[in-house]
């Protein structure tokens, strides 16, 4: 099951990072045309998003890599279920029915993760 949860912990940590250095980047315009729900946010919140995308992500791997402070990866796991709630509760609410089971099952293993992590495989 270790195994089975770096291997979540990679997959969730590879998708953030990447998707939070891509809202953090790129300008809010440049972002409309892939992601609607900019519209809804100004600026600063969605380099904020992407901000809390990529400490996630970091979270996820490098207190393990660094041997310190572990119980950061089950916090950051935790982190990453809250942000993707708030953005099922968007897709939701702008009626975006394809958005929102991709962020389901990122909630979902998110979840796994923090289980995983604050359980019986802390690390």
């Amino acid at each position: 099951m270790n195994t089975a949860l770096w291997i979540i912990q990679g997959i969730l940590a590879a998708i953030f990072l990447g998707a939070g250095l891509n809202k953090l980047t790129q300008p809010k315009e440049k972002l409309k045309a892939k992601m609607g729900w900019v519209n809804d946010f100004d600026a600063r919140s969605v380099k904020t998003i992407g901000l809390l995308e990529i400490l996630a992500g970091l979270g996820l791997i490098l207190p393990s890599v660094l041997d310190m402070a572990l119980t950061l990866t089950a916090w950051a796991a935790i982190g990453l279920v809250v942000l993707m709630i708030g953005a099922a509760a968007t897709h939701v609410r702008r009626k975006e029915p394809l958005m929102i089971v991709p962020t389901l099952i990122l909630v979902a293993l998110a979840a796994v993760a923090a289980w995983g992590r604050f359980g019986p495989y802390s690390l």
